[in-house]
């Protein structure tokens, strides 16, 4: 064995995977990442509610209504169990609806072993509460350790092998900055990581949390916008603009802005608004061409993470003294009843301002009252 202080090569602990990962949510993403983590190896359990998802699992290895045209590893197991899917558990992945997130980690508290970390999969705010949904986890799981996954990813594509990256994010303590190859980021990242999924590492919740919940109302105003007839030179505006709005949001909680510029923020960001197959943007792009919204998405009843947001977003922001001018934008249509033309007009003809917040600046805009009417009607 060569000897490292010889050699001058710093030594580099082995970092373990986790051996046995249970996944809370058998959705597509839910079921997405307990392929990913079967492919890269570990005992993988998916707990569902639907008898009939689970039972298609076990005995097909497909889930047609969440992943059609995916055959699941041969090792991936489902059952309704909670508490046999969390036995013996090294860690568990909370994949729910962000407003399910409080009631399912109440129930993994019950039943995993008390040294489990868990990653919640859910992007949002408590609307109650303010709370970031690791936040409304940790409230509920008895000190466990908990972080998220986060990142731009669609669910089929990912289980498609598509080449993919995501962010892992879990506090370190001294502990683990001592000893990296331990600490549950680094341990879940190697779990999550096979030759198409790739997983990078952060300590920073805040930031990548901020990243998700916001990125789905932004997501909703280009979809709007899209609706209405508008093209590449508004989308940019918005997810640029947005992003600024991310940042400035997450830095005024405690995160980072550089982690806003990563696959949690830029990354999500970008994704959701570029492509249909994101339901935020989906549903703006309905809401935009006219689409009143009980019938959007054929009548179904889609859980769109970003209309829900889109209150306690700005709601925190608000509590916090940060401007949010789209996010507020999209409140005032979704939940305010504001026109969209008259919203967006005006949106666009607020004071003029620098891009660098140093420079604090603000002008009135020029356009006259006549000329905000003339595009609200363009857009509306």
């Amino acid at each position: 064995m060569k000897d490292h202080a010889m050699t001058g090569q710093p030594f580099q602990p082995v970092a373990l995977p986790y051996r046995k990962v249970t996944v809370v949510g058998a959705g597509s993403w839910g079921t997405a990442l307990a392929v990913v983590l079967a492919r890269a190896g570990c005992e993988t359990t998916i707990c569902g509610r639907d008898p009939a998802i689970i039972d298609e699992i076990n005995m097909k290895s497909t889930t047609e209504r969440f992943l059609p045209g995916v055959t699941l590893p041969e090792g991936l197991r489902g059952t309704t169990d909670m508490p046999k899917a969390l036995e013996g558990a090294e860690a568990v992945l909370i994949v729910v609806p962000s407003r399910s997130v409080r009631n399912v980690a109440r129930q993994v508290a019950e039943h995993a072993p008390k040294e489990t970390p868990v990653a919640v999969c859910a992007k949002g705010i408590e609307a109650e509460t303010g709370l970031l949904m690791t936040q409304v986890a940790e409230e509920e799981l008895g000190g466990r350790c908990v972080g998220c996954v986060s990142g731009p990813t669609f669910a089929l594509e990912t289980a498609l092998g598509h080449p993919t990256a995501a962010t892992v994010a879990f506090p370190f303590t001294y502990g683990d900055r001592l000893r990296p190859h331990e600490s549950p980021a680094v341990r879940l990242a190697l779990s999550l990581s096979t030759e198409s999924f790739r997983s990078y590492v952060s300590d920073d919740l805040v930031g990548v949390e901020i990243g998700g919940a916001v990125k789905n109302i932004i997501a909703i105003a280009c979809g709007l916008m899209s609706g209405a007839g508008f093209a590449e030179n508004t989308r940019a505006a918005l997810i640029t603009r947005g992003l600024d709005e991310m940042k400035a949001l997450a830095e005024a909680l405690g995160g980072r802005r550089e982690t806003v510029t990563g696959l949690s923020g830029i990354g999500d960001l970008s994704l959701t608004c570029s492509s249909p197959t994101s339901r935020n943007m989906s549903l703006g792009l309905q809401l935009g061409q006219g689409t009143p919204r009980a019938d959007c998405f054929d009548g179904r009843p889609v859980v769109v993470e970003g209309e829900m947001n889109a209150k306690s977003v700005t709601d925190l922001a608000r509590s916090v003294n940060v401007a949010m001018p789209i996010c507020e934008t999209v409140r005032s249509i979704l939940h305010e009843g504001a026109d969209l033309g008259t919203a967006f007009a005006n949106l666009w003809a607020r004071p003029i301002e620098a891009e660098p917040r140093t420079m604090d600046l603000s002008f009135t805009h020029p356009a006259t009252d006549k000329d905000i009417a003339t595009l609200a009607e363009r857009i509306s």
